[in-house]
C-alpha cells in the first residue's frame, strides 16, 4: 500500500510538475507568464595553476627550480661572498695565488655560469610565457560565461517589466471599469422616482437592523 501511494504521490507530483504556469489573470498574454529557460553551457572553470603543475615533466621541474634558485637573492649574496673572498685571496697572497689578476679562471667559471643559467631562465620563462596563455583563455571563457550569464538576468527583468506592465494596465483598467459603474449607479439613483429610492431603503435597513441584532 505505501509504495502505490508513494507512486500515485509521484505520478500526482509528476503531473503537477508539467501543468504550465496558470495566469491569475485569463485576459493577460499567458505566453508571457512562462520565464524563458537559459540552458548553462559552457566549458569547464580549471584552475590554471593545478593545470599548469600536471604537465609539468622532470627537466621542466629542475628548470624552473634553477631559475628560481639564480634569480633569488641568497644566491646573489652567496656568489658575491664567493667573488670577493677569490679576489682577495689572489690579490693579498696570503695563499698561492692560483687565479692571478686579471682573473682569468674566475672569468672562465663565470662564463660557464653564465652559459647554463642563461637556456635554464629561458625554459622557465617559456613555460611561464604557456601559463600565461593558459591563464588568459581561461580567463576568456570566465568572461564569457559572465556575459552569457548577465545577459540571461538581464532577458529575466525585462521579461517582469513586462509583466508588472501588464499588471498595471490591467489594474487601471479595472479602476476604471469600478469609476464607470460607480457613475452610473449615481446617474441611476438621481434619475430614479424618489418613491422607489425611498422603498430601497426601506427594505435594506430591515436587514441592516437584523444583522446588528445577530452581531449583539
Amino acid at each position: 500500500m505505501d509504495t502505490v501511494s508513494n507512486q500515485t504521490r509521484a505520478g500526482s507530483s509528476t503531473t503537477r510538475q508539467e501543468q504550465p504556469l496558470r495566469s491569475p489573470f485569463p485576459h493577460l498574454d499567458v505566453a508571457q507568464w512562462h520565464f524563458p529557460k537559459f540552458a548553462h553551457k559552457h566549458a569547464q572553470i580549471i584552475n590554471v595553476n593545478e593545470a599548469h603543475d600536471e604537465k609539468l615533466s622532470r627537466g621542466a621541474k629542475i628548470a624552473d627550480a634553477v631559475a628560481s634558485t639564480v634569480g633569488s637573492w641568497p644566491f646573489i649574496i652567496i656568489q658575491s661572498l664567493v667573488l670577493l673572498s677569490w679576489i682577495i685571496l689572489n690579490v693579498v697572497g696570503w695563499i698561492k695565488a692560483w687565479d692571478p689578476y686579471p682573473f682569468i679562471l674566475l672569468n672562465l667559471a663565470l662564463s660557464f655560469q653564465a652559459a647554463y643559467a642563461a637556456p635554464f631562465v629561458m625554459m622557465s620563462q617559456n613555460r611561464q610565457a604557456q601559463k600565461d596563455r593558459l591563464t588568459a583563455e581561461n580567463d576568456y571563457l570566465t568572461d564569457c560565461k559572465g556575459e552569457e550569464e548577465l545577459r540571461n538576468v538581464m532577458e529575466h527583468l525585462d521579461h517582469q517589466d513586462h509583466m508588472i506592465i501588464q499588471l498595471l494596465e490591467h489594474i487601471e483598467a479595472q479602476h476604471e471599469r469600478i469609476e464607470a459603474l460607480h457613475q452610473l449607479i449615481l446617474q441611476r439613483l438621481e434619475q430614479a422616482p424618489a418613491e422607489v429610492v425611498k422603498s430601497a431603503l426601506t427594505i435594506d435597513a430591515p436587514s441592516s437592523h437584523l444583522a446588528a441584532d445577530q452581531q449583539q
